[in-house]
């Protein structure tokens, strides 16, 4: 029997960074997300998020891939927010998402950064934090016309 843990921190916004995820329907979304995972064998360690995106960090099964998960947690939640009449206008999740594998040395620092999300977003907005993240590991930029 194969023994795997991969762990990877996963973010992704909002269509156009639109503050869908108000206080009042953001915890709601993220049970949802969590619920719907399990019933399809997804790990999720820690979902978070902010008004405009989300964190999670997920562990990949033996036979699941990056792609396939996101499109699931992502395609699902997205339908069932629409469905069930959380935001005024339709809901969407913007296409592209950021992942980067997390060594099992830092699984707790990444856990904690991920429930502190309210508390970050009060000091620094999601387009600095994601600058830093693009940053930190190394990603090129696309320009508006390659994306």
């Amino acid at each position: 029997m194969p023994y795997v843990k991969v762990w990877i921190h996963l973010v992704w916004t909002t269509k156009n960074r639109e503050p869908f995820l108000t206080d009042d329907i953001r915890q709601q979304v993220f049970t949802h997300i969590r619920k719907n995972a399990k019933e399809k064998g997804i790990y999720i360690d820690q979902i978070n998020g902010y008004r405009e995106h989300a964190h999670c960090l997920i562990s990949l099964g033996l036979e699941q891939t990056l792609s396939w998960i996101v499109k699931m947690l992502k395609g699902e939640s997205s339908h069932w927010i629409n469905q069930n009449g959380l935001t005024k206008f339709k809901f969407q999740w913007q296409h592209e998402y950021f992942a980067v594998g997390v060594s099992e040395s830092v699984v707790e620092k990444v856990r904690a950064y991920i429930r502190g999300q309210e508390e970050h977003h009060k000091k620094q907005n999601f387009d600095a934090e994601f600058d830093k993240m693009i940053e930190k590991f190394g990603f090129q930029r696309c320009s508006d016309d390659e994306s």
